[in-house]
């Protein structure tokens, strides 16, 4: 079992970063996360997605699931636009709480990965 040497969270086995707090694995206490390039699966060119961005898109266009597909999460984004379309908007409300909860939570950092696993950027 192999845990983060930044937050002290259990690491899932063969990821790059902590999920909690986007430490990269492997890396001292002083690494701070980066905005810049990350290697990914030996991928260099992966850029970090924005925590910002996703935030809002959950906080403004959540009922649709904007955000989830921006972040990659394709099956949620699905489930909350089918709920919205397919009830004509009536179920929207939920679907709409549910993105705004999830858009609260990109900001605050309590998501704080894409589903890659790398770590959302500034």
């Amino acid at each position: 079992m192999k845990y983060c040497s930044n937050c002290g969270a259990e690491i899932k086995e063969g990821s790059a970063f902590c999920q909690k707090c986007g430490t990269k694995i492997g890396a001292s206490k002083d690494t701070k996360k980066t905005t810049e390039s990350t290697v990914v699966n030996g991928n260099p060119s992966i850029q970090p997605k924005s925590k910002l961005a996703a935030g809002l898109l959950g906080i403004f266009l959540g009922a649709l699931g904007v955000h989830n597909f921006y972040l990659g999460y394709n099956g949620k984004a699905v489930a909350q636009l089918l709920i919205t379309i397919l009830s004509c908007g009536i179920l929207g409300l939920v679907s709409g709480v549910w993105g705004l909860i999830e858009g609260i939570l990109i900001l605050t950092g309590s998501i704080s990965v894409d589903a890659n696993g790398v770590p959302l950027g500034e």
